[in-house]
């Protein structure tokens, strides 16, 4: 037996509970990954919460997570990517890998980077491919000028990296205490709250701002528009009716999940090009507390479970 992270309806972090449950076998085209390490991602918090019923119905007992990373236990039936003792890193599909065994396809994961800790190689499937297709979906060039709200969150910090490796000026929207951060990376901070448009305006290195991520919400988007960003250059991950409203982009991790993204963002990663910053770690019995941090939505870096 093993353990994993459960919920028998929908709720508030209360609902979350270890339960005892069969380790997995694998089948044909699986193997069976004992997880070191998964972090914790908002959109999970938001379908626990029944929040997104509509988009992504749970089926009780529904397991939690979908980064994992770990060492592979067993193969299943014409395996022959990986074998048994093999670091992986990669996603589960089923939100299963907040758990300490998770069966995966082959094709949801690569190898580990040997110079990535656990706690990162288990943070970077989504706000590594999310980051990707976000930063993607601006069409971004060298010299455009582009403004990130929730900069220094999980996803916000890769987004913002990774847009100065592709040469571009980065606003970062954040609280003061997260600017030293930004500063450290090449992102030219902006406090949030009342008069941001006009911060914005005055940031920006040559008076104009050529796009705009939104990782936040939806007056994000509306901000965009009134600064006269071009609508196709305006990106959300999060505010899908208010783009479908104003008819900006909204594209997702799910955009981005194949093993050739991942292992790109990898790659960055281990050569020191992105950093992951890890905000803090939990044992697995201690999901609620980890949980109740995360949706703080004051935290720079990823939250981990690690077993």
């Amino acid at each position: 037996m093993a353990r994993a992270v459960r919920f028998d309806h929908y709720g508030d972090r209360d609902v979350l509970y270890i339960a005892d449950v069969e380790i997995p076998v694998p089948s044909a085209g699986e193997v069976v990954v004992a997880v070191r390490a998964a972090a914790l991602n908002p959109g999970e918090a938001a379908i626990r919460a029944g929040a997104l019923e509509q988009r992504f119905p749970a089926t009780f007992p529904s397991g939690e997570g979908s980064d994992l990373a770990g060492v592979v236990s067993a193969v299943g039936e014409g395996v022959s990517e990986f074998t048994v003792g093999d670091d992986v890193l990669g996603w589960s599909e089923r939100r299963s890998s907040q758990a300490e065994y998770v069966a995966v396809p082959v094709t949801q994961l690569i190898r580990k980077p040997p110079g990535l800790s656990w706690e990162v190689a288990g943070s970077l499937y989504v706000v590594g491919c999310t980051a990707f297709v976000a930063v993607r979906a601006v069409d971004v060039s060298p010299g455009d000028t582009v403004a990130v709200s929730a900069a220094a969150g999980g996803v916000g910090t890769v987004v913002v990296q990774l847009l100065r490796t592709r040469g571009a000026s980065v606003l970062g929207i954040a609280s003061e205490p997260n600017h030293e951060w930004l500063v450290a990376h090449g992102v030219i901070p902006v406090a949030y709250g009342e008069g941001l448009a006009d911060r914005l305006r005055v940031a920006a290195p040559k008076g104009r701002i050529d796009a705009f991520i939104d990782l936040f919400g939806p007056d994000y988007v509306q901000l965009a528009v009134d600064l006269g960003i071009a609508k196709d250059r305006v990106e959300t991950i999060i505010s899908f009716e208010k783009a479908y409203e104003l008819g900006t982009k909204a594209q997702g991790s799910a955009d981005g999940s194949t093993t050739e993204v991942l292992s790109a963002m990898a790659e960055l990663v281990a050569s020191g090009d992105i950093e992951i910053p890890i905000a803090a770690t939990y044992p697995l019995e201690k999901v609620r507390e980890a949980y109740a941090e995360l949706e703080k939505r004051h935290t720079r870096g990823k939250i981990v479970l690690v077993t």
